[in-house]
């Protein structure tokens, strides 16, 4: 139980800023093992942005405004970690010429004209996504679902692509003990079924499984492998394609 509840406030520390998590700092192979608990706080996250959307919905805001606020809620909640790494890889990816041109971009702290338009994009998509749920049960299935189903992805991510450099976060963590990452995985997909049913479940997986798979092909062939910038944009396209998914068939 000791290791369980280190893991998750590791996990905590890591994937939010609640004060919950701040005794257990995230770094190296602790970083790495703990990432089982990823979608454990994601599914956190999600329930934290519904509760503020339902709270928004109850007051008699408008459906769009209420999901803006969830969605704030969320970037709230985790210091934007995920949006951040959507930007610098944008930007890198899309404006370097060369791999070392493109990872010294991603390290720059200043944002592009591509990561602009793809918080932009990202913000926009699951705004009106949560919007057209409008029912805060369904908002709150989607929601959960997402943020939980998303993270899952980042320590398969790691397991499967090689770190691009040999500092970072990403390159001090490690690839995660295959155990973690099938935990991760297995905890993602059930989040799915659970909240979304099986049949958005199923169309959900395999669009996160192909986007996951484009990416990794991308990273490999733009910057040799992935770096915590890759995995904060592979969780974003997660997120919004499950926010898509849900808004489609639920």
């Amino acid at each position: 139980m000791g290791g369980i509840t280190t893991d998750i406030r590791t996990g905590l520390a890591f994937c939010t800023r609640l004060p919950l998590g701040r005794a257990a700092a995230p770094e190296g192979a602790s970083l790495a093992r703990a990432s089982w608990t990823f979608p454990l706080i994601g599914a956190l996250v999600g329930a934290i942005g519904a509760a503020v959307c339902w709270l928004a919905d109850t007051v008699g805001l408008d459906p769009f405004v209420s999901a803006t606020l969830a969605v704030a809620a969320t970037l709230l909640v985790t210091g934007c970690l995920h949006e951040d790494g959507l930007a610098d890889t944008a930007d890198g990816f899309g404006g370097g010429a060369t791999k070392d041109r493109k990872l010294e971009i991603m390290r720059d702290s200043r944002s592009g004209a591509y990561g602009v338009a793809a918080l932009v994009l990202s913000v926009l998509l699951r705004v009106a996504a949560i919007a057209s749920l409008a029912d805060p049960v369904l908002v709150a299935a989607a929601l959960i679902a997402a943020h939980a189903a998303a993270r899952a992805t980042m320590p398969l991510f790691m397991l499967l692509v090689p770190a691009a450099r040999r500092d970072g976060l990403s390159a001090g963590a490690g690839r995660p003990p295959l155990g973690s990452a099938i935990a991760a995985g297995v905890l993602g997909l059930l989040a799915l079924l659970l909240c979304l049913g099986v049949a958005a479940a199923l169309m959900a997986a395999m669009l996160v499984a192909a986007a996951v798979a484009l990416m990794a092909w991308i990273s490999l062939r733009q910057i040799g492998g992935q770096t915590g910038d890759v995995l904060g944009a592979v969780e974003q396209i997660s997120e919004m394609l499950i926010l898509l998914t849900a808004s489609a068939l639920l």
